[in-house]
């Protein structure tokens, strides 16, 4: 699930978009572009060639063509924007260079653009396809895993200044920058809930774009399931409305097709669901008792109503045992009605757990408990400087699985976990595998209805561990290579896909991984959209009959 860290009750460290599993409650445990005739197709073309034929002419606002912005270029664009421009030794430039995962503050971009209208958005677009040394990233929330909404020596557009919220009739309009706090914030307002994650900081344009898996997925669906429209410009500065009535391959691209490949959006329209309450549980089993509780747990809530998610959680501080196993969860309906599903399982696993026990909450406390931030009100369920939670450095793999594990496979978890305690980590390291459940309503399309493939997954893993900033290097690298062999123990037993709002740039074959037989579809809408390939980074889709690559992908 795509959410933070910390037990309901206690304060977290939140993660993402989103953390499949190590997180909120579950944290319990631990704290070519080408574009042209073949008849010139043997001679790779230039971005400023192609950007001549694909585009309307270079703003006339700027001073001059080249392959890098000069002084005056930034100043021009300055004077076009209604938000604001940042440049390097400018106040707010290092504040702007913040990331969510502290490693990547090192990155330093050209020009931070915090757009606060679709012009604003469009005239960066607009400016950056006229030079042909111009990196270009898209923003929300910052929480990349790999870092790749930021980059040396390029511009960043940041939306986070998109952040509106407005509900029309059983629709909610949401700018692309709103964080999801804010944005259960503003539905519960109304009665009203959206499936999606739970890390409070997280972008939902970042969510959204690449799926969005979180509570209320068995119930509702992915987040991007219940897009009903988007605004997007696109490569060439058009604003355009993506729905099932216009332009729908470029809607269906980006309902799971990932963040920043087809353009900017600026607004989603989302289609909502009438929910005041909802019911939290986090039960805990002595680690002695794991491998029952895995198999009772795998084996039983494929079989509960779609009103039920649940997920698994184990890990441990680095050096240290574990202690127990979790199961964490959320029911859209009556404690006493959860109470009886869990009863079941309680049965399967042979006792009851030592632990725990259904609770039910208004939905925005129970989002605010998902997040770590019981006892916390939302303006202050945030990072530094206006919030009281902690940037988190991490490294993060995942998996999905397909059928239920077998003794190899539970005892591949349960040795991963324990080698935890050989791990000389950073200080404050802890690792955790995570699972989160699928089915119901996330699996109720077909995997090529929408971008997102994933749809017969039974649940989602992931390998995780974090530390204190900075933390030693031996550490650090310690940890990661426990993740690594963790994640080699148990991914045999995986379905061989993987997480597209996960970037993890160690996978070798992530197109399909991520997107499966879907790919060929997204290169045919990339190619359409952006053939020049404008938006791109280490793992974008790429367009068809790429003879360049642009930028630094």
């Amino acid at each position: 699930m795509e959410h933070g860290h910390g037990p309901i009750g206690q304060q977290a460290q939140p993660r993402r978009s989103v953390l499949f599993g190590a997180g909120a409650v579950g944290a319990a445990i631990i704290a070519d572009h080408y574009l042209g005739s073949p008849a010139i197709r043997e001679r790779p073309l230039s971005r400023a060639t192609d950007a001549a034929r694909l585009t309307p002419a270079r703003p006339v606002w700027l001073s001059s063509p080249g392959n890098k912005p000069t002084k005056a270029d930034w100043y021009g664009l300055r004077r076009k924007l209604t938000g604001e421009l940042i440049l390097p030794g400018s106040k707010g430039y290092n504040p702007a260079r913040t990331m969510f995962d502290p490693r990547f503050n090192y990155l330093a971009p050209a020009a931070f653009a915090y757009c606060k209208t679709n012009a604003d958005v469009q005239n960066c677009v607009n400016f950056a396809r006229g030079f042909t040394q111009l990196p270009l990233r898209v923003r929300s929330g910052a929480h990349s895993y790999e870092g790749w909404s930021s980059v040396n020596d390029g511009l960043v557009i940041d939306v986070s200044d998109l952040n509106s919220f407005r509900m029309s009739g059983n629709d909610a309009v949401v700018g692309s920058g709103l964080d999801l706090i804010n944005f259960y914030n503003g539905l519960a307002a109304h009665g009203k809930a959206v499936p999606g994650g739970s890390c409070p900081t997280v972008g939902i344009a970042g969510l959204a774009l690449g799926g969005g898996i979180g509570v209320l997925a068995r119930n509702y669906g992915l987040t991007s399931d219940c897009i009903d429209s988007l605004q997007i410009v696109t490569a060439n500065g058009d604003l355009l409305t993506a729905s099932p009535s216009s332009h729908n391959d470029l809607y269906w691209a980006c309902r799971g097709g990932g963040g920043g490949n087809f353009g900017v959006v600026t607004e989603f329209t989302f289609r909502t669901f009438n929910l005041s309450f909802l019911v939290e549980f986090v039960l805990g089993w002595s680690w002695s008792q794991a491998a029952r509780v895995i198999n009772a747990w795998q084996n039983w809530f494929p079989h509960t109503p779609n009103a039920l998610w649940t997920g698994l959680r184990t890990g441990a501080g680095t050096g240290s045992s574990p202690s127990k196993i979790y199961v964490v969860g959320s029911y859209a309906g009556s404690v006493g009605a959860c109470q009886a599903q869990l009863n079941k399982l309680y049965g399967m696993v042979g006792s009851h757990p030592s632990s725990g026990a259904p609770v039910n909450y208004t939905f925005l406390q129970a989002m605010l408990n998902y997040a770590g931030c019981a006892g916390v009100s939302v303006p202050r369920c945030s990072t530094p400087p206006a919030g009281s939670l902690p940037f988190v450095p991490s490294y993060a793999k995942s998996d999905f699985f397909s059928k239920p594990l077998n003794t190899a496979g539970i005892s591949a978890l349960i040795a991963g976990i324990n080698s935890l305690r050989g791990v000389r980590g950073a200080a404050g390291g802890s690792g955790s595998i995570a699972f989160d459940a699928l089915g119901g309503q996330a699996a109720a399309m077909n995997a090529q209805s929408t971008a997102w493939v994933h749809r017969d997954a039974l649940w989602g893993v992931q390998y995780y561990t974090s530390w204190n900033w900075p933390g030693s290097s031996s550490g650090r690298a310690n940890q990661y290579n426990w993740m690594t062999s963790a994640y080699n123990r148990l991914h045999p037993h995986a379905n061989g896909q993987a997480y597209q709002n996960y970037v993890d740039s160690a996978l070798k074959n992530w197109q399909q991984a991520y997107y499966g037989i879907n790919y060929a579809h997204l290169r045919e809408v990339k190619t359409t959209y952006d053939p020049g390939n404008l938006f791109n980074f280490p793992q974008s889709i790429q367009p068809n009959k790429t003879t360049a690559c642009l930028n630094d992908c």
